[in-house]
């Protein structure tokens, strides 16, 4: 019960983008196609999962027993940057298009701080390792939910006619606005 809490907290109560607003420059930059936004947000998972591993056990068999932990957020930004590098290589290789596609906000997700934030929340709620992955895939699921749905109202918003100074970023900004405050609906649902 103890992991579906986690699940249904990071998605919906807590989402990254939609309730801390962390995220929001590939949430506004990658969210211009459903296809690009699902392949960002595959990528994101890809990375937050391996992230908070390689970050939980950093910090528990090497910063803390060594009393390092004033060097977690550079460790951990070192660490985020290696597993960006690794997955820009495999999408480069495994399908050129979508890395074509993804272009500057790739490399972005280093500087992702919706990443750094999972990374660091993890070790501050004190999670165990199972915990640990579970909350980091869920706020991945999470930022990639938000970003699929931004997507798909983006592309709808594309098909309507609106007057000449809304288009684009004005009528985006209002959309994500509203997306976020129906989000916001969810924060009665569970508690950690």
């Amino acid at each position: 019960m103890e992991y579906l809490k986690i699940f249904i907290f990071a998605i919906f109560v807590s989402n990254v983008v939609l309730s801390q607003f962390l995220g929001i420059c590939p949430f506004l930059g990658v969210s211009n196609k459903v296809s690009t936004a699902t392949g960002m947000g595959m990528a994101v998972i890809f990375v937050m999962a391996l992230s908070t591993l390689a970050t939980f056990l950093l910090q528990t068999f090497v910063l803390v027993p060594l009393h390092l932990e004033f060097l977690q957020t550079i460790m951990f930004i070192l660490v985020i940057a290696a597993l960006v590098q690794m997955v820009e290589i495999i999408l480069k290789k495994i399908s050129p298009a979508l890395y074509q596609s993804l272009g500057v906000f790739l490399p972005l997700i280093t500087t992702n701080c919706a990443v750094l934030g999972v990374a660091i929340s993890v070790i501050q709620k004190d999670f165990n390792l199972l915990q640990g992955l579970t909350y980091s895939i869920s706020t991945a699921i999470g930022f990639t939910l938000a970003l699929v749905l931004f997507a798909g109202i983006r592309e709808h918003l594309e098909l309507m006619e609106m007057p000449k100074g809304m288009k684009g970023m004005p009528i985006a900004l209002i959309s994500a606005g509203i997306l976020a405050m129906a989000f916001m609906g969810f924060a009665g649902l569970v508690k950690l």
